[in-house]
């Protein structure tokens, strides 16, 4: 006999992979209304609500054989899923095919690819009337000469599908398609596409479209580097812009790649653009990627830190099946972060953390989150598992983005890695 026999309450189940509070789920749903089942990796687990009903653990949430495993268990006892929350933009995917096989109500694949693929998303955007860096289907390296001797350049390579910048590589002439690079097999293994490289400040903007309006949102700048960047070992950062004009400018972009996009759904969402000018010297921005989720780093917890508001309820309202509310941020602080890179490949041993030029007081990051020392890192992707993370709140974009940059320099990770455990016991 299943537990829906003697337990007549809703089940909703929860798709969950981070360690740290990055969506509060108690907030979100009564747990003692509802019973909230959990598939989550091992390290997820720390952070799943002490009132969940069960919590199954796969390998990794991305595993969609995993899953789909954990689900059957998770159906037996408690019958078909009502919603399927995930929040986490690696899971997104994998959610929406199982919504799909099992009738659940919300995002399928079909209603997510736009968001997802990232060829479908240009077209659509630049099908709207906005501006889009050129762009092209790239199946092989003939294609991204071709396109290179159209549009000159640098030229910019991403996987159709992708978080994270992962697989995005640069090319700065044609010299780089020599055979022995391997770019051939590389398209050969993945659908990818060809961009025109954009010399530009990034902004990444976060917020609410309503369906018919844009609700709350902020507008802000990588700093040190770009998410591409911060692969080849580069710290990101990122502080909310303040400057009148240029947010002006956001607001009425915003609401036309939403409208574009979203359409008259309401939607999360995490926007990326690149900021150059007009011919007036004005602020003018050109689309570079859209994703139906919000944004990674540091996001949801300066949102809710330094802005008295929780993006991530807004996404689990979208997926529950209600209409989202964001109240009016608070708006007399900006709000930064800064993600280091861990100093030598996982896995590896943290020896060290700690400031080796302490700046002043002002520019001290009010949050820090590091592995503690003798913690042994392990090689897991995302930006959770970083060297280290810092969030900042100050009185304007200018200090904030200072403070970023003073404990980019300031502060120091020493990690040991592993394979030299096991080598140190050598002569």
């Amino acid at each position: 006999m299943s537990d829906t026999a003697t337990d007549t309450r809703p089940h909703l189940l929860i798709l969950h992979r981070w360690r740290d509070t990055h969506a509060r789920y108690a907030d979100y749903i009564d747990h003692a209304v509802n019973r909230v089942t959990y598939i989550s990796t091992e390290l997820g687990r720390s952070s799943v609500p002490t009132s969940a009903e069960v919590v199954v653990t796969v390998p990794s949430t991305d595993d969609l054989p995993a899953v789909r495993a954990a689900v059957t268990e998770l159906q037996i006892r408690f019958g078909v899923p009502e919603r399927l929350v995930a929040l986490n933009e690696g899971d997104l995917d994998t959610a929406a095919q199982i919504r799909q096989e099992l009738g659940i109500v919300g995002q399928t694949p079909a209603a997510l690819a736009v968001f997802r693929d990232k060829l479908m998303m240009c077209r659509q955007v630049a099908s709207a009337g906005l501006p889009v860096p050129a762009f092209a289907p790239a199946p092989d390296s003939d294609a991204v000469r071709a396109f290179g001797a159209a549009h000159g350049w640098p030229l910019i390579i991403k996987p159709y599908r992708g978080t994270a910048s992962r697989g995005v590589v640069r090319l700065d002439s044609k010299a780089a398609l020599d055979p022995a690079a391997g770019l051939d097999s590389q398209l050969a293994a993945e659908r990818h596409l060809v961009q025109s490289y954009v010399d530009a400040p990034i902004l990444h903007i976060d917020g609410l479209w309503e369906g018919t309006s844009l609700g709350s949102w902020t507008a802000s700048r990588y700093v040190g580097g770009t998410c591409a960047d911060f692969t080849r070992g580069t710290y990101l950062g990122s502080v909310e812009e303040d400057d009148p004009q240029l947010l002006a400018a956001v607001d009425i972009f915003t609401r036309s790649v939403a409208a574009a996009l979203g359409g008259c759904r309401p939607l999360v969402f995490h926007l990326e653009a690149f900021v150059t000018e007009t011919p007036d010297g004005g602020p003018a921005l050109t689309f570079l990627e859209c994703g139906a989720r919000v944004g990674g780093g540091e996001i949801p917890f300066v949102w809710r830190e330094v802005h008295d508001a929780d993006l991530m309820a807004a996404a689990a309202d979208i997926q529950l099946g209600r209409t989202p509310v964001l109240p009016a941020l608070k708006t007399d602080e900006v709000a930064g972060y800064l993600l280091l890179p861990l100093p030598v490949p996982a896995p590896c041993t943290v020896e060290r953390a700690g400031w080796e030029t302490v700046p002043p007081e002002k520019l001290l990051p009010y949050a820090i989150v590091h592995a503690s020392v003798g913690t042994l890192v392990q090689p897991i992707s995302g930006y959770e598992h970083v060297g280290t993370r810092f969030r900042f709140r100050g009185q304007s974009t200018s200090e904030v983005e200072q403070a970023i940059e003073a404990a980019a320099a300031g502060f120091r990770l020493d990690c040991t890695p592993a394979c030299r455990l096991t080598e140190g016991a050598r002569p």
